[in-house]
């Protein structure tokens, strides 16, 4: 089948989506049912195309020579797309109960739909230029979702949204310009595109760098970070899915892109542009998990630590190694499950009780044991213990930085085990308050045992088991990712 397949589920939910408020007058039922059925159809069409899609590339539109739109389709993409197709499904489920009190579901569902489209055009883009148009497409479908509740807090988060990731654009269009005019116009390819002369060496690193801050943006890199935890007053089926995956996996994608498929990694090897990245990374895991050991709403703690854990798969792919690589593509997708899940529990625990903020959190565990027993799951898994997916891909960033052998990559290994520790402080101090906490600070003695309602419970449930899984029986898809990391998917 031809790559010009891709483009179905791509323009599928963005028309659907478009379509949806057309319901607005329906029931809600109805809504739900249609937004449900071009999700799911949407998801059998980018596996109808993952297991058919053969060839180069499609063209879809060309600006002139070099400037396409184009779609392809390999390891790299096929994951990326498979991954958000099994994800989106089940959050929708999620939404519907999270959602079913508030107001204008019909505009909610139908930006969250689209979403999945644009997501889905990062993906499948066979060269820089088609990507930077969907990360750009990104960013504009996104913002009604922040802005979602219309109070004066989500219009104060949609504008610093709007401003940093717009922002964040222009800084990556001079890298877009300068790798299109100097590297190969037939798209990406493993290894680079791109061969600078040596009078081109500076200038070349420059528009890396300006690459890297700019598609960092949605990987929240320092001093970029703060739109992440303020966007978090958004509804929880946009703060898990979108800005725990989606959304910010798109700016991990690009920069993966870029310095594995566009910049050659042996060019960038102990160049002053990779050392000014790597530190980067390794510096904002760190702040940001302090960050979240000192914040105190349950979802902005959540979102300071997404901060730390994109910087983790930034460091594994920064290190310009395949074991790098490799460690960052894990982390990239065990971090997805299991800080999706996190948020999920939080905006159940949010949703029940009405409150929001962790000392809140006391005595919550025995009446929502459930929910807390699967957030705690997660908790553990995000700490690194053995036996879950958070420790198969924190082990394997260790081991690459370790086999780095510089003292660039030893800093970025003291890093990870320093904010590996700060992790279990934020994330498992909920657990303790929840199910252990002192008699007079129980918020809920004598209340009535209510857990998440079970179209919550199903999404946290299917996560937290997918987290064992990939934690006992990883080895496949690590194999997986070992196979993109040698060229050969």
């Amino acid at each position: 089948m031809s790559p010009l397949f891709l483009s179905v589920p791509i323009l599928f939910p963005i028309i659907g989506g478009a379509l949806l408020p057309l319901l607005r007058n329906r029931s809600v039922a109805a809504l739900r049912v249609c937004s449900e059925i071009i999700v799911v159809l949407t998801s059998i069409l980018v596996w109808a195309g993952l297991f058919s899609v053969h060839g180069e590339s499609a063209q879809i539109y060309s600006f002139a020579k070099g400037f396409t739109i184009e779609l392809s389709l390999d390891g790299s993409s096929a994951f990326f797309a498979g991954m958000i197709s099994i994800m989106w499904p089940l959050i929708m489920l999620y939404a519907f109960e999270y959602m079913k009190e508030t107001s204008r579901q019909a505009s909610f569902f139908a930006f969250f739909v689209m979403t999945y489209g644009v997501t889905l055009g990062v993906a499948f883009s066979a060269n820089i230029l088609t990507l930077y148009v969907f990360y750009e497409m990104l960013s504009l479908v996104t913002i009604p979702l922040v802005i979602y509740y219309k109070d004066h807090e989500s219009s104060y988060a949609g504008r610093k949204y709007a401003a940093y990731t717009i922002g964040g654009a222009a800084l990556a269009f001079f890298a877009v310009i300068l790798t299109t005019v100097y590297g190969d116009a037939d798209g990406f390819a493993f290894g680079g595109t791109m061969s600078p002369d040596e009078g081109e060496y500076t200038i070349m690193q420059i528009a890396y760098l300006f690459g890297f801050f700019g598609f960092g943006v949605k990987a929240a890199v320092f001093p970029f970070h703060n739109w992440l935890p303020t966007a978090s007053v958004a509804p929880t089926p946009v703060t898990s899915l979108l800005h725990a995956v989606a959304v910010v996996n798109s700016g991990i994608f690009a920069v993966i892109r870029l310095t594995w498929f566009v910049f050659d990694p042996q060019y960038l090897a102990g160049t002053p542009a990779q050392i000014a990245a790597l530190m980067t990374a390794a510096f904002t895991l760190v702040f940001a998990a302090v960050l979240a050991v000192r914040e105190r709403h349950f979802k902005r703690r959540l979102a300071c630590s997404t901060v730390s854990n994109l910087s983790y798969m930034l460091f594994g792919v920064l290190l310009l190694t395949p074991d790098g690589l490799v460690a960052g593509f894990a982390h990239m997708l065990f971090h997805s499950v299991i800080k999706m899940n996190l948020f999920l529990c939080a905006g159940a625990f949010m949703h029940v009780t009405g409150r929001s903020y962790i000392y809140e959190v006391s005595g919550a565990g025995r009446r929502m044991p459930a929910t807390f027993t699967i957030y705690t799951v997660s908790a553990l898994s995000l700490t690194g213990i053995p036996l879950l997916s958070g420790f198969v891909s924190k082990w394997r960033l260790i081991a690459a930085g370790v086999a780095g052998g510089s003292i660039w990559s030893l800093i970025g290994v003291i890093s990870l085990i320093v904010s590996a520790f700060l992790c279990a402080i934020y994330t498992l101090s909920v657990s303790v308050r929840a199910f252990f906490p002192a008699v007079e600070r129980d918020l809920y003695t004598g209340s009535e045992r209510r857990d998440a309602p079970a179209l919550m419970l199903i999404p946290m449930a299917f996560f937290a088991a997918a987290d064992i899984a990939l934690g006992v029986f990883s080895g496949p898809v690590i194999a997986f990712f070992e196979k993109i990391a040698a060229g050969l998917l």
